[in-house]
């Protein structure tokens, strides 16, 4: 990492008093980040407990019908969101690694969820339109390159009222040099950010948990 970067953003000590002062982490869960450590190339991905805590509490104050993902990864933040799914809703989560999906499949299976989620395999910006429903809540955690196109795509499928929530939005803290890298992945960051704040659709903050959330109400 780049002594540029500007990481972590919270003095350790806070982090971890904050770390240990969040709800217990369920069994499924705490078993699903071993497997993690264990079976995936980039561990770091997963959500985790102190922003699955979040997820989880967001869901169940919004009780939403229908969710989107983007980027499933290992399943920790699919499992958190549908916490709070209504009786007859559906979450829809997209991973574009095909490696993934047994692993996802048995996951869900094994939690008695997989009548709640639909896994989808293939490319986002492909799959984000063939899916009709309206959302609840946008879950966004996917390439990061691509941020600017998913926002513009789930911002029409996101019911007023609705919920877009995006990770990684400080990306390191990249966002904030001067002058900023050039690299794709910042840039599609910093251009998200702009949209979300620039459109009077919505209204949103970010707040420094980890590498960022961006959390947006569409108004």
């Amino acid at each position: 990492m780049s002594e540029k970067q500007i990481f972590p953003f919270i003095e350790q000590r806070i982090e971890n008093y904050c770390q240990t002062y969040v709800s217990k982490e369920d069994d499924s869960l705490s078993e699903l980040n071993e497997k993690t450590k264990e079976l995936f190339i980039h561990p770091h991905m997963i959500s985790g407990n102190w922003q699955g805590t979040l997820l989880s509490l967001i869901s169940n104050l919004v009780k939403p019908k229908y969710i989107l993902e983007l980027g499933t990864f290992s399943g920790y933040s699919a499992l958190c969101l549908v916490k709070g799914l209504a009786p007859d809703g559906k979450l829809h989560t997209i991973e574009w690694k095909e490696e993934y999906e047994e692993f996802l499949l048995n996951l869900f299976k094994e939690n008695k969820v997989e009548d709640k989620i639909q896994l989808h395999i293939g490319k986002a910006l492909d799959i984000i339109p063939t899916i009709e429903e309206e959302f609840d809540i946008v879950f966004i955690d996917a390439d990061k390159a691509n941020y600017p196109a998913y926002y513009d795509l789930c911002i029409e499928k996101l019911r007023k009222g609705g919920l877009m929530i995006a990770d990684n939005v400080l990306w390191y803290g990249k966002i904030a040099l001067e002058p900023m890298p050039k690299d794709k992945q910042t840039v599609g960051i910093h251009s998200f950010n702009q949209k979300i704040t620039e459109d009077p659709r919505m209204e949103n903050l970010i707040i420094p948990l980890r590498d960022g959330l961006m959390i947006g109400r569409k108004i």
